[in-house]
């Protein structure tokens, strides 16, 4: 089988320079290599996995234009698109437009498909999806301009995202706020400079569980990942914020570690799953995605958000997860591509 590695990384010289710059002075003791991630390599390795087990596989970068994916379709033929698109022209809601694009074209790839995409990268629209299930999920509110600020009903402290991005973009240490200046400041910010709707919530202080499901019509909910916060200086909330995600010079970053499996009572753990298959099927997902739920202090548990087509590099959290299950790095991206192209044969039928 031919597998096409799929994704779009247009700004080569950023991940470049990046990566020249000298190492910082640190105040603190890292607990991780302090090194930035190189979304190059991880292409990479996942093209190495899948050729270790037995497929034929090579990276593609289109580069913020499509027609380098046609052209390469049409001369190569993939029998899978391993689709790993998440931005277009620095555009987050274009992912799902490629996804579009594949079930035009009826090429079989991974993941989820457009409209699960969009839902989930739409809050809003994924918070009201989950209110239908009866899926819980912190209080919230929509802020569509400085006007709504005035409306606001939420408990403090509370949580301000941007609603129509992902990888933690917009969460900031500063997101949750605890007086009325705060909270408009931070509404103002989203609004008028990264040019969105700000979705609020109330915060929910406690444990932060990662649950991943893998599978399509047959499901399978993976040992459940705890971030473990317990090295989080006081100065700083227990969230996991862009820093935390994606800056090994911040402190944070070094104060995130997963458990995994988490160290839950049978009864939590046993409805933290159940919450993840229903979450995974209410939005629409398929393959594999990761739930993220806050756990409270009195053991109730709250949908976060859903990241369909979750990072799959070899240490983070979907791996990490799989490899707690028993399940190989290369077999776990085997599978993924394995159930997408039954979808191809069904397609045939």
């Amino acid at each position: 089988m031919k597998v096409a590695i799929v994704f779009n990384e247009a700004n080569l010289n950023y991940y470049k320079e990046r990566n020249k710059e000298q190492k910082k002075a640190l105040d603190f003791v890292p607990y991780f290599d302090v090194e930035y991630y190189n979304p190059f390599d991880c292409f990479e390795q996942m093209a190495q996995g899948l050729r270790d087990v037995g497929y034929e596989a090579y990276t593609l970068n289109i580069k913020d234009n499509y027609e380098v994916f046609l052209k390469d379709y049409k001369k190569n033929k993939p029998d899978v698109v391993f689709n790993l698109v998440e931005i277009f022209h620095d555009r987050a809601n274009l992912e799902m437009s490629f996804a579009g694009l594949m079930e035009l074209m009826r090429v079989p790839y991974t993941g989820a498909d457009p409209i699960a995409l969009g839902t989930c990268q739409r809050k809003t629209m994924a918070k009201s999806i989950m209110h239908a299930f009866n899926i819980q999920t912190p209080n919230y509110q929509i802020i569509t301009g400085t006007e709504d600020i005035e409306e606001i009903h939420l408990k403090f402290p509370i949580i301000v995202k941007p609603a129509m991005e992902d990888a933690s973009i917009g969460i900031e240490f500063d997101s949750v706020v605890e007086s009325y200046e705060s909270l408009k400041n931070k509404i103002e910010n989203v609004l008028f400079n990264m040019h969105q709707y700000a979705l609020i919530e109330e915060y929910i202080d406690g444990r932060e569980l990662n649950v991943a499901v893998l599978g399509d019509k047959k499901l399978k909910v993976l040992p459940i990942s705890e971030i473990d916060f317990s090295r989080m200086p006081d100065h700083l909330h227990n969230i996991v914020s862009f820093q935390a995600k994606w800056d090994p010079y911040h402190e944070a970053y070094h104060s995130t570690v997963a458990i995994c499996p988490a160290i839950l009572p049978k009864e939590v753990e046993e409805k933290a799953q159940e919450l993840a298959l229903r979450t995974f099927r209410a939005l629409g997902c398929r393959d594999y995605a990761r739930v993220d739920m806050r756990l409270s202090a009195k053991n109730e548990l709250f949908v976060l958000e859903v990241n369909p087509n979750p990072d799959l590099t070899e240490d983070a959290g979907f791996m990490r997860s799989t490899k707690a299950s028993g399940i190989t790095f290369k077999k776990t991206l085997k599978r993924i591509v394995d159930l997408a192209y039954v979808r191809k044969e069904v397609v045939k039928q």
